[in-house]
């Protein structure tokens, strides 16, 4: 039997996270995921999709991503019912994350105009030429280097 579920999508809302009384850390979260294809009136429509993860990806999660982070999700489909307030039993679906990877820096998706792929090039740097402060460490002069053996990896 197989079980296995991967999601691409974005948060909805911040995570939940809470601790379980032996302090275990859980989150919650739903994930807005795309259809393929498009309805009769040619928009595309989302599914939304409750998902659990559990210990440090859970903190990892509730810290560093927000509603609208793209994140992808490893998991498995789990139902469990339990009894509600009103003493009628509820049935839940959800994704039972075993990984939780972010697809995108923290706050890209606030950016505002930005490239929604994630990649955020570092502005600091000219990425084009070569920095002039720093010497070519493998310059020589045409001379033979002398390694020994016992300095090789392999």
């Amino acid at each position: 039997m197989l079980n296995r579920v991967v999601l691409v999508g974005r948060l909805t809302k911040d995570p939940d996270l809470r601790y379980t009384p032996s302090g275990v850390a859980v989150a919650n979260f739903t994930l807005a995921v795309n259809r393929p294809f498009s309805n009769q009136q040619g928009n595309r429509e989302a599914d939304f999709i409750n998902c659990v993860v559990w210990r440090r990806p859970a903190e990892n999660l509730a810290n560093f991503m927000k509603k609208g982070s793209m994140v992808g999700v490893d998991g498995r489909v789990q139902t469990r019912r339990f009894e509600g307030q009103d003493g009628k039993t509820v049935f839940v679906t959800e994704i039972v994350a075993d990984s939780v990877q972010f697809l995108e820096s923290k706050g890209a998706s606030q950016g505002g105009g930005q490239d929604t792929s994630g990649f955020q090039p570092n502005r600091n740097q000219n990425q084009f030429e070569p920095n002039r402060n720093q010497e070519d460490p493998f310059k020589n002069n045409g001379e033979p280097i002398d390694i020994s053996d016992d300095d090789l990896p392999f």
